[in-house]
């Protein structure tokens, strides 16, 4: 069982147009073989300031499918998170995202995330 995040570069949505901000992103780069899959730089700079403080090959790694990069393309990252940690990583993922002046965006909740 995961707990999912999407992260994503771009202003700042109301929350009732999120939902379809992050279908439309999701849709043309995470699920699309036409576009670049390289992740911007400010995603990459978050991915790696995320995997800095919970390491993907550590001893009770919270990450449901690392590399956590791999699930980068363009401007958004989908994080899949163990559940047992979704709680305590979440919160802090939800942070960086702030620090890095990103959108972090609950799919199950349908909600962005403070």
């Amino acid at each position: 069982m995961t707990y999912d995040l999407a992260v994503w570069d771009g202003e700042q949505p109301l929350d009732e147009e999120a939902g379809a901000l992050f279908d439309e992103l999701s849709e043309r780069y995470l699920e699309s073989d036409d576009t670049p899959t390289e992740p911007s730089p400010r995603i990459e700079a978050y991915v790696n300031a995320l995997v800095e403080r919970y390491p993907e090959d550590a001893p009770g790694s919270p990450w449901a499918s690392p590399p956590v990069m791999d699930e980068a393309a363009g401007p958004i990252v989908y994080l899949l998170m163990s559940y047992r940690r979704a709680e305590e990583v979440s919160e802090y993922a939800a942070a960086l995202a702030r620090e890095h002046g990103l959108v972090c965006y609950d799919p199950q909740g349908e909600t962005l995330r403070d």
